[in-house]
């Protein structure tokens, strides 16, 4: 999908922002749609109040299709449009493959939504990211179960650098703490084997690390259907029951299973008039990756309105930025072990739906 959102066309007047979102299979849609929601939010409300320096900005989008190969390439097309600096992204294998590429062309990126730690193989002045690193939520996941009494924890998993990271981050710090994590290769089992399994090794939870629908929609269908799993939490820590899909596919089989969001406990006054026209946009409840959307836009514009539209000026101004955004202040510095400018102090959540009303999130635990 390729097209220009917000302004008028690409005539040198504009502003340009290149803008990577999931928006078609096997990407994950959903999640596309809501970070692409925050994107053109911000940019109406950037142009509303004058632009940059009165130039309109605009967004130029492209479609990455959960495919890291595409990425690279809407990242080469882009930069030959004259984007200022990229945008955007939801799944951290791409995003990583955007980001080398921002990097070799010299082109900024604020990576809005993906975790994975190394999301370049090596520091990189070029690239910021707004989510926090994957080893942050990830731990404060693990805080989470220990707190709840879990140290036998089960994890279904699919092939994936992602997966894998996630799966090694967990059992080294439940290892830490007296815990075990068994792997469930989920290229060899099928829903029911995982019951099996799952009662085999007395696992007290089972973290669905794993792509929705397939397979985790008939994982959790065939847990909560077996009489033996009655006392076992299911878990989900990429976030896959933010979004409606969940709650439509699932309905009350969905609820009581934990994930990581990245929202503060309470919105600023900013946050909650995001939420609110985010919603009416939407027509749905927006999730955490459409105000990670928002704040991608609202980062860019104020470094744009104060240093210009250069990139090595624009790449320079990472640790100068100071912006108030939907979800808190939003300043950069370097975080051992990252290799990107990084928001140092996401807000880190565990959250579930609510059981008796699968509409409304429960916030479980804060990192």
């Amino acid at each position: 999908m390729n097209t220009h959102a917000s302004a008028p066309g690409v005539d040198g007047s504009s502003v340009l922002i290149g803008a990577l979102a999931p928006l078609t299979r096997p990407g994950w849609v959903e999640a596309g749609q809501h970070l692409l929601a925050g994107l053109e939010l911000a940019v109406r409300d950037v142009n509303d109040g004058g632009g940059i320096d009165g130039r309109p900005l605009e967004l130029v989008v492209r479609d990455t299709a959960a495919d890291p190969h595409r990425a690279a390439a809407a990242v080469d097309e882009l930069a030959g449009l004259g984007v200022a600096a990229l945008a955007g992204e939801y799944h951290s294998v791409v995003a990583r493959a955007a980001a080398a590429r921002a990097d070799a062309l010299g082109l900024p990126y604020l990576c809005s939504s993906a975790v994975l730690d190394a999301l370049t193989e090596q520091p990189t002045q070029w690239v910021a990211r707004l989510s926090p690193p994957q080893s942050q939520g990830w731990r404060a996941y693990a805080d989470f179960l220990l707190g709840a009494g879990h140290g036998r924890i089960a994890v279904a998993a699919q092939p994936s650098v992602y997966w894998a990271t996630g799966t090694r981050i967990l059992r080294e710090y439940l290892a830490a703490h007296g815990g075990t994590v068994i792997e469930l290769d989920m290229r060899a089992l099928t829903s029911a084997d995982v019951c099996d399994e799952l009662v085999q090794h007395g696992a007290t939870a089972l973290l669905l690390l794993v792509g929705h629908p397939e397979p985790a929609v008939p994982i959790v269908r065939s847990v909560r259907r077996d009489r033996r799993l009655a006392g076992i939490m299911m878990g989900a820590p990429a976030g896959q029951p933010e979004f409606a899909e969940w709650a439509t596919l699932l309905g009350d089989d969905g609820a009581g299973i934990p994930f990581l969001r990245y929202l503060p406990e309470r919105l600023s006054p900013l946050g909650t008039r995001v939420e609110k026209a985010l919603r009416e946009r939407l027509t749905e409840a927006p999730s955490f990756v459409a105000f990670e959307g928002y704040d991608t836009i609202a980062v860019l514009a104020g470094v744009l309105r104060s240093h210009g539209v250069d990139r090595a000026r624009i790449a320079e101004s990472w640790p100068c930025v100071a912006v108030e955004g939907s979800r808190g202040l939003i300043r950069f510095s370097r975080v051992p072990g990252i290799g990107v400018w990084q928001w140092a102090e996401p807000p880190v959540q565990v959250v579930d739906r609510d059981p008796g009303q699968p509409d409304r999130f429960r916030i479980l635990h804060t990192g």
